[in-house]
């Protein structure tokens, strides 16, 4: 057994790609794709952590989207399941990006040691961080994909604007993974996760995934409508109901500057840790 067996994210295929020429010119992107054909080799052996994640959402649409919905009426002239669906979309961008930019990324840093490595390869600290942003993004995006498939079976999908739905995932899961990665650099210990459960949960259950804003104040629904995850769930929402409307730009560009600070940030968290 090799140490790759025990730990999927050991060095193992460090010297296979980040020294070939043939690996930086594999997946495009720059060097920073190298870390993403990386993930995808180390995945490969790990895969049933991979899917693992996918199956929270899809037990929350079934449970309280189908289950629950029997016993309530209509919610914003749509059936329940109808109107919960979209915000679990939302969520699986969410949950697949973070996951994998802040444990896996701790792992990385404080006890595999592979981003020490790969700074022995013509890798820098910017395209480590790209790269493994990238990757949190795209297993956001995998997730989001096979639950918008589930939805479409169910017949959950309104409008052709849907077709949108996807991008808006990819654009949920960089800004998530960007926040997520910069957030795990100032981490000192496995028990500094506590935060991050502590921030995700809040946002999950009260950013309008099961239940519109009108059940609160307006002083509350100001503070939900800061929360980053709502911003998602109103993007596809409307885009898979087709209630596509001009205020929908505002939240593109929550995620757009959310996503953009987050890796300015992670950039330089990781160069503050690596080089100093």
């Amino acid at each position: 057994m090799t140490s790759a067996d025990l730990y999927p994210f050991s060095q193992a295929p460090i010297t296979r790609l980040l020294l070939g020429r043939r690996a930086f010119g594999s997946m495009g992107g720059g060097k920073a794709g190298v870390l993403i054909e990386r993930n995808v080799m180390v995945y490969r052996r790990v895969w049933v952590a991979m899917v693992s994640g996918f199956f929270e959402p899809v037990f929350y649409l079934l449970s309280i989207g189908v289950g629950l919905g029997k016993l309530t009426g209509a919610v914003d002239g749509v059936p329940y399941a109808h109107y919960v669906a979209p915000g679990l979309l939302a969520v699986s961008a969410m949950n697949g990006a973070v996951f994998d930019a802040t444990f896996n990324v701790f792992f990385k840093i404080k006890y595999a040691k592979i981003y020490d490595a790969m700074l022995a390869t013509p890798l820098r600290v910017g395209d480590i961080a790209l790269g493994d942003i990238m990757w949190a993004q795209l297993r956001g995006l995998m997730y989001s994909a096979a639950f918008l498939v589930i939805m479409l079976a169910m017949g959950l999908v309104h409008s052709w604007w849907a077709l949108l739905a996807l991008p808006v995932t990819v654009l949920i899961g960089f800004a998530f993974g960007a926040v997520g990665m910069a957030a795990t650099s100032f981490m000192r210990s496995w028990q500094d996760f506590d935060m991050i459960t502590l921030a995700l949960m809040p946002m999950f259950l009260f950013s309008g995934a099961f239940y519109p804003l009108s059940v609160y104040n307006p002083q509350i629904r100001v503070l939900i409508e800061a929360l980053p995850l709502y911003h998602g769930i109103d993007l596809l929402r409307a885009l898979t109901l087709g209630r596509v409307h001009i205020g929908l730009l505002w939240d593109v560009l929550y995620l757009t500057v959310m996503a953009l600070i987050g890796a300015a940030v992670a950039a330089r968290r990781l160069e503050k840790l690596l080089l100093t």
